[in-house]
């Protein structure tokens, strides 16, 4: 109560932020007023002579305290700029469209410039002109010389933006460039070298994973920096499609497309089987509903078994077929709905969970909508192996190596036979059930317009929250391969990962970073915990004028959509416009198939039909104009009411189902009611719509019960209101603590990320690189010497010999055993405090400094074979490839353990700091591997095959000659110290070979099951 006394007498904290910015707006208008007297030549002056003192400054502190000095006068002169176009009506082609400019910036337009300067969200209703408030605070902060990114969520809009708003920046003697889909490198490059650039988050990102993860030359990186960037709807970009990473794929080594296609009748049959199986459940749910029920009303003795038998058989079509239209049908009657979900708790009362795995037994495969999962039972396993009870059971490895190895009557010959054939088996079983799983998922999880459509021949993912296309987006783990193989389309290779990086750590890398959108903020908490972005709520220019009806809450689907029709040909007989939201492409076509048969001329905006969205857009606002839409409802073109609307009441939405997040149909609420136009918005939502029947409140159908509503009859009220988004709510925040669990564990591998590209930019960046080749040797050399001796004086416990091994097999130098010892005997001096070397003995840093030099030595002779320039350039190759092979192997490790890592939480330790724990051990791993991997290819590679073979000659005369007796030689030639050296090399290969642990089983894949039959898969268990 106090709260809201304080609010009303000084008003909240944003409006308290409001009255503080309407003296600078008021400051920006009078300098504005007083530019009207230069000429355009002058305005260009001003921006060149600025923009030549701010690209000056380096210091971040003194840069920012200059721009918020000159902000008042920037401003002015951009807003003296649109005065300019619209008093000379000036022409802008716009995606091949003439545009008159008529727009000049509001007070509260300044406002919201304002708070994208400082580094906040600017929350601005649809129709304020977000687009236009963008301008300001990108002129000013592309003064620097530092590029500014505007960030758009589709190609159109970004080619639209940056040829409509470059007409103020051209004006003023700026550069714009634009970042589409399939440019090529050099093209991107002069985009990005312009002042502003426009794109798309997708395609910054992915430049930025190519600049650091894969180009393997300076002037193929095309991105300049991090700077400042301008989000446009900021909500989409850093929360719904936060969700999914960026990742750059290639073909992955091991596929099993096959598979998919020769398990998909048996699939399709049992998928047929569970949907005749649940239609036997629901009749004999019915027979007893009738014995529970019968017509003289009398309870019959037996009532309680009856119940919850009925309720089990209910329950069991909830697993098996969740979306069955006859157990809707049944579950309209909320005394059926209590009976399942009592026998649901009851089930779930036993924690050894018995009889709940009994009921799932009764099923073929058993759904679970929320996790997003489906299992096969052992009736279902037994449905597609008849004739083999082992066909789903994979072979205990251990123990049949085990019996292979004992076994008195094979010889080493059948021993290998045994074990080749036992791995085949493995390798079959595990890529079938594998193959099997996904095609389930695809069947039963995954539908065609809803998660994804097909056109031209493929599978195309689309969005779940704006209803776009994501062409190139793939599901992994072969999800993408079994939907291709249920829809008959080709089925493209499996890819693996190269490189990737989520959303929310691109976009925190820029050193400033804004954004604007209809709906920010009930989502505030997430974007100031995640990005520290503060949001500013934006007032309108005029007041809003939009009518929101109450909800409409119906008990089915059925009932809901008919209603929608009603009011449909209701408001159109009225002449006003109607945009009618829906949650899917399905949900589109249905209502355009009611509206047809009704003979009402209609457009549909969905997935299908992305490219005519502008187009069908600015019709929605015409005189009777019908327009079905899906999520995407055209964000960023606004819908401009035709001739006469305004006084018939203008554009009406209608939602004909609530979305999991609030800001989703506040955006489609938004649609109507721009600039102060009339409008009114009304949702229909019934008791089986997803959100409802996954997330909603047990309230509400009590409610419904209580009241006895019939047939078609709905249900009113504000408080049912408040019980719907209380519902959002909880899968708002549950949604939000995913993104913020992921992000916490993808911080882990950030800053890994971070350390590589680094490395590979230092790499990429140097005139040349030999100085960090053999300072990479170097540290090799000493961590091996560390690794193979000791720091006292005793050499017997040294172990001369794998270190002697391991030099002959990375380095041409042919060391013995002998020369090593000798050199440590000999070793007098300790290393130099501070170096390398600290932290060696004598002896040890005499052999390493040896080794070290012998290394030099030999690697000058290589050099001196070589092309100059090529060698550079190979130098960098040797480098880059290692860094890059060991990398994507590395994702992959990080990758099983990120899955893997949730089972440390049974033994009561928190999986984030396991995992931080263990990712740190990997990360040191592969740094190691990195140099090794580099110094073993340093002198396997050469620019040309004729220097190699010069390079190979000359080794036993001036390398190998002394050492080649050692192993028995007198090397007094040159062909016999060649064929000592060889003679080095191979015994050295068969002790190391001997050292290292062999492979005695079959290799197994991540995604396969784990050989100790526990059922999951190998990285999620014995492979974490």
């Amino acid at each position: 109560m106090i709260g809201f006394l304080v609010k009303k007498l000084i008003g909240s904290k944003n409006d308290r932020e409001i009255r503080r910015l309407r003296p600078l707006v008021a400051r920006i208008n009078e300098i504005e007023a007083g530019l009207s007297s230069l000429s355009d030549d002058d305005l260009r002056r001003k921006t060149a002579e600025w923009k030549a003192r701010l690209s000056q400054i380096r210091d971040n502190a003194e840069l920012a305290a200059a721009l918020d000095e000159l902000l008042p006068e920037a401003y002015a002169v951009v807003k003296n700029v649109c005065r300019r176009l619209t008093e000379r009506r000036a022409e802008v082609v716009v995606r091949g469209h003439t545009i008159v400019w008529d727009m000049i910036p509001f007070d509260v337009q300044i406002i919201g410039a304002i708070a994208l300067h400082q580094g906040k969200i600017a929350e601005m209703a649809t129709g304020e002109g977000k687009t236009l408030v963008a301008t300001m605070p990108v002129y000013l902060n592309a003064l620097t010389g530092r590029g500014v990114h505007v960030v758009t969520v589709n190609d159109y809009l970004a080619q639209r933006d940056s040829e409509w708003m470059g007409a103020i920046y051209k004006f003023l003697g700026l550069t714009v460039g634009c970042i589409v889909h399939d440019q090529p490198p050099a093209v991107r490059r002069e985009q990005y070298a312009c002042d502003i650039t426009y794109g798309t988050n997708a395609e910054f990102g992915f430049d930025y994973l190519r600049d650091n993860g894969m180009a393997l030359r300076k002037e193929d990186q095309v991105q300049r920096g991090h700077y400042f960037a301008i989000i446009d709807e900021v909500d989409s970009i850093l929360i719904d499609e936060a969700r999914t990473p960026l990742i750059i794929s290639g073909p992955a080594v091991r596929t099993f497309d096959d598979q998919y296609l020769r398990w998909k009748p048996a699939v399709e049959s049992l998928v047929r089987a569970q949907q005749r199986l649940c239609e036997q459940f629901l009749e004999q749910a019915r027979k007893l509903i009738q014995q529970l029920r019968p017509a003289d009303g009398r309870r019959p003795e037996n009532a309680e078994e009856l119940e919850m038998e009925i309720g089990l058989l209910l329950y069991r079509v909830k697993m098996g077929q969740p979306k069955s239209e006859g157990l809707l049908r049944l579950l309209e009657d909320p005394e059926n709905l209590r009976l399942m979900n009592r026998a649901e708790l009851e089930l779930h009362k036993d924690q050894k969970k018995a009889e709940l795995f009994r009921q799932k037994e009764e099923l073929y495969f058993a759904i679970d909508e929320k996790s997003h999962d489906a299992d096969l039972t052992e009736k279902g396993r037994m449905f597609l192996s008849p004739n083999d009870p082992d066909a789903f059971m994979l072979p205990d490895i251990t123990l049949a190596l085990h019996e292979i190895e004992s076994d008195p009557n094979l010889d080493a010959r059948g021993r290998l036979e045994a074990k080749t054939r036992l791995q085949q088996e493995f390798e079959a079983k595990a890529q079938k059930i594998h193959a099997i799983s996904q095609l389930l998922k695809a069947y039963c999880l995954y539908e065609r317009d809803v998660e994804y459509v097909v056109q031209d021949g493929k599978v195309i993912i689309v969005d779940e929250h704006t209803g776009r296309l994501m062409p190139g987006r793939r599901w992994s783990d072969g999800l993408h391969q079994a939907v291709e193989a249920k829809e008959g389309v080709t089925i493209e290779r499996e890819t693996q990962t190269l490189a990737t990086i989520t959303i929310q750590n691109y976009f925190r890398m820029y050193q400033k970073l804004a954004g604007m959108t209809g709906t920010a903020e009930t989502e505030a908490q997430e974007f100031w915990d995640i990005y520290k972005l503060g949001v500013l709520v934006v007032p309108t220019n005029k007041p809003v004028r939009r009518i929101d009806y109450n909800d409409s809450v119906y008990k089915t689907k059925r009932e809901k959509f008919a209603a929608v029709l009603r009011e449909i040909k209701e408001i159109h007989a009225q002449g006003r416009p109607i945009l009618v939201g829906t949650i899917s492409v399905e949900v589109s076509e249905m209502l355009s198939r009611m509206l047809r048969k009704e003979g009402l001329v209609h457009s549909v905006l969905n997935a299908k039909y992305h490219q005519q969205e502008a187009e069908i857009i600015a019709r929605a606002g015409q005189r009777g104009a019908i327009t079905i839409a899906t999520n995407m409802a055209g964000r960023g073109t606004d819908i401009k009411l035709g001739p006469g609307v305004a006084e018939l009441g203008g554009l009406h939405v209608i939602g004909t189902e609530r979305h999991e997040a609030r800001r989703i149909d506040r955006q489609l609420r938004g649609r109507c009611a721009r600039q102060g136009d009339p409008g009114s918005s009304h949702f229909f939502i019934s008791l089986e719509d997803d959100l409802m029947r996954l997330f909603g409140s047990d309230r509400i159908v009590k409610y419904m019960e209580r009241m006895g509503l019939e047939e078609g009859q709905e249900l009113q009220h504000p408080l049912l209101n408040r019980s719907i988004e209380q519902a959002q709510k909880r899968v708002e925040q549950h949604n939000f603590q995913i993104r913020k669990r992921t992000l916490e564990y993808d911080d882990v591998m950030n800053r890994q990320r971070e350390v590589i590209y680094g490395f590979r930019n230092e790499i990429l960046r140097a005139d040349n690189v030999r100085d960090r080749l053999l300072e990479i040797i170097e540290e090799v050399v000493v961590q091996k010497v560390q690794q193979f001796t000791t720091d006292d004086e005793e050499f017997d416990r040294w172990n001369v010999r794998g270190l002697a091994d391991w030099v002959n097999l990375t380095f041409p130098l042919g060391l013995t055993e002998a020369q090593v010892l000798e050199v440590a005997r000999k070793g007098g001096d300790l290393p130099p405090r501070d170096s390398l070397y600290d932290g060696l003995s004598a002896a040890q840093y005499a052999v390493a400094r040896w080794i070290v030099e012998g290394v030099r030595r030999a690697y000058e002779l290589k050099v001196s074979f070589e092309d100059p320039e090529q060698l550079k350039v190979l130098e960098r190759y040797t480098i880059l490839s290692a860094v890059d092979r060991l990398w994507q192997e590395h994702l992959y490790e990080m990758d099983s353990l990120r899955y893997s890592i949730g089972l440390r939480g049974y033994g009561q330790r928190d999986p984030l700091i396991e995992y931080k724990a263990e990712a740190y051990k990997l990360f040191e791993d592969l740094m190691t591997n990195i140099k090794s991997e580099i110094c073993h290819n340093i002198f396997r590679s050469a620019t040309s095959l004729l220097a190699f073979e010069s390079f190979l000659q000359s080794i036993p005369k001036q390398l190998l000659h002394q050492s080649a007796s050692a192993f028995g030689g007198q090397g007094a030639s040159d062909s016999a110290g060649g064929s000592k050296a060889e003679e080095v090399v191979r015994e050295a290969a068969a002790a190391v070979e001997k050292s290292q642990p062999v492979r005695v089983g079959p290799k197994v894949g991540r995604n396969d099951p784990c050989p100790c039959g526990s059922g999951r898969k190998y990285k999620h268990c014995h492979g974490r």
